[in-house]
């Protein structure tokens, strides 16, 4: 693949990872479950949740295609399957709600008992959940060279900052933004999952049936 395309590609998955995301969302949970904990403990916890973060989606781009392999599940029917998982998510962001598929209300009860809650429930579910390791391992199975094995490192690294910065500014972000603000940013990012989630699913089947590529082509 030439580099322009793998760049191109890595793009691609910072975006949606981004969306999948969405770290303002994750903003209003972050400041009910850290509400005990002064300014240095917040910092710390944003700092473990993001690391968290990028060890578990490193894990999942790196290992994620051999547990499939291992189950007997094809990248085609995965692809279909996450990218329904990503609809999901989609819909609920469009109408500005949190999907149980990120976060539960049981979570968040747990995480409001625990006296750390960077791991469970900030990092898992609620920012690395089911659709960022879904991309994850989607977009490593496109590598096709070191480069872009690399640049999906970087991805990774990025969403992990990205989720860090949001966290550690969470309560002056919270202040500007307001419900209003928060919302609207999760509607947006809920559009473009929605069309990720489209393109995922559309692979998928293009895969599993080609035939249905070549009526359609001719």
């Amino acid at each position: 693949m030439p580099m322009a395309a793998e760049l191109h590609s890595a793009l691609q998955t910072l975006i949606a990872l981004l969306a999948i995301l969405n770290p303002v969302g994750a903003i209003p949970i972050f400041i009910a479950l850290t509400s005990d904990e002064d300014p240095q403990q917040q910092l710390a916890t944003a700092k473990l949740a993001s690391r968290a973060v990028a060890v578990v989606l490193l894990t999942s781009a790196f290992l994620g295609e051999y547990i499939l392999q291992f189950f007997g599940i094809s990248i085609a029917a995965f692809q279909v399957a996450g990218g329904m998982v990503l609809m999901l998510l989609a819909f609920n962001m469009l109408q500005a709600k949190s999907s149980r598929y990120r976060h539960t209300p049981e979570e968040a009860a747990e995480g409001m008992q625990k006296e750390a809650v960077a791991v469970v429930p900030l990092a898992i579910p609620l920012l690395a959940g089911p659709g960022t390791m879904v991309t994850v391992i989607i977009a490593h199975h496109k590598n096709a060279s070191w480069l872009a094995s690399g640049l999906l490192i970087i991805d990774i690294l990025v969403i992990a900052g990205v989720a860090y910065a949001a966290l550690r500014l969470a309560e002056p972000l919270s202040r500007r933004l307001g419900v209003t603000g928060i919302n609207i940013s999760t509607r947006i990012f809920g559009l473009v999952l929605a069309a990720i989630a489209v393109t995922f699913i559309a692979n998928g089947l293009a895969a599993l049936f080609p035939g249905l590529v070549h009526v359609r082509m001719s």
